[in-house]
């Protein structure tokens, strides 16, 4: 597992289309980010964890939140995932959105908020 503990370039706060969002996986040692409950934070120094082929990548460049909520992987993003709507998250359990708060809480504290997700 490799590590970067240098920032990447500072990502000014602004309003993020899932399909923007998309294209910030971390490739190329370029800036990781993940949407959760509708911020943006860039995990670029978590490059360890959400890097390309590190075991969270899979939560790079994307909506994230229903995924970190019921504890599920899946095999990436897909183009009818970048089409739908943004995830209401309604049909979660009070302990799956017990969960997604702890990572709130979790992305808050680590990482800098660097928008929010918005409808294209």
């Amino acid at each position: 597992m490799t590590t970067n503990l240098t920032p990447t370039k500072a990502i000014s706060y602004k309003s993020w289309t899932k399909r923007e969002l998309s294209k910030y996986t971390g490739a190329d040692n370029g800036p990781i980010l993940i949407a959760v409950k509708g911020k943006v934070y860039d995990v670029s120094l978590g490059r360890g964890f959400y890097g390309t082929g590190c075991a969270y990548n899979v939560f790079a460049g994307r909506d994230a939140s229903r995924l970190l909520a019921t504890q599920s992987f899946d095999d990436g993003m897909t183009e009818e995932e970048l089409d739908a709507p943004i995830d209401s998250l309604q049909d979660l359990t009070d302990e799956d959105l017990e969960s997604l708060d702890a990572y709130v809480g979790l992305f808050t504290v680590k990482y800098q908020c660097v928008g929010d997700l918005i409808e294209d």
